[in-house]
């Protein structure tokens, strides 16, 4: 049986951690949900693929058009590789750096711009969306600050800009 001062002390510590979580950009959730990752990092015992089985065919999906983390879902349901880092020692984006085979433009940035032509395409039809019109200015921020951030690490070139007349080129 747990005290009653345990218990508000234990609630204490929970709500104070969950205070300096960073929360979402445009809705007001906090959310905690994560996958965890298994404890052991070294190659599981039933896995027969070696690392460069795995490699080429990372290289063979990646040829195909396939993005990383596409690359992982089917490594993970056809091939059982739980985690190819534990494998191969390197994550699948940077194995396909390393041979050249990357994307100009980063996943998440993709996907942000395809939304956004998604969008646009829709209210062409539906002028008088107030709604889209409103999402439409949230994800493109959401395009300019993903941009502002990699061009700081250097992964886009300091003189890449997002264009909406040009981004449906890009995710074509």
């Amino acid at each position: 049986p747990m005290t009653e001062s345990f218990k508000l002390s234990y609630y204490n510590e929970y709500k104070s951690y969950l205070s300096f979580i960073m929360g979402r950009m445009h809705t007001p959730g906090k959310g905690i949900s994560q996958s965890a990752l298994p404890y052991k990092r070294n190659v599981p015992t039933w896995q027969k693929l070696t690392s460069e089985e795995i490699k080429e065919t990372i290289y063979k999906l990646s040829k195909k058009g396939l993005t990383p983390s596409q690359i992982g879902v089917i490594l993970r349901d056809s091939h059982g590789v739980a985690q190819v880092k534990a494998i191969t020692g390197t994550k699948i984006l940077r194995i396909l750096k390393a041979k050249g085979l990357s994307s100009k433009i980063p996943e998440d940035l993709y996907h942000l711009i395809k939304k956004a032509v998604a969008i646009r395409k829709h209210l062409e039809k539906n002028r008088q969306d107030k709604d889209s019109k409103y999402r439409l200015i949230l994800v493109e921020s959401r395009i300019h600050k993903l941009a502002r951030y990699y061009k700081t690490k250097t992964v886009l070139p300091p003189n890449w800009k997002y264009e909406s007349a040009t981004a449906s080129a890009l995710v074509a």
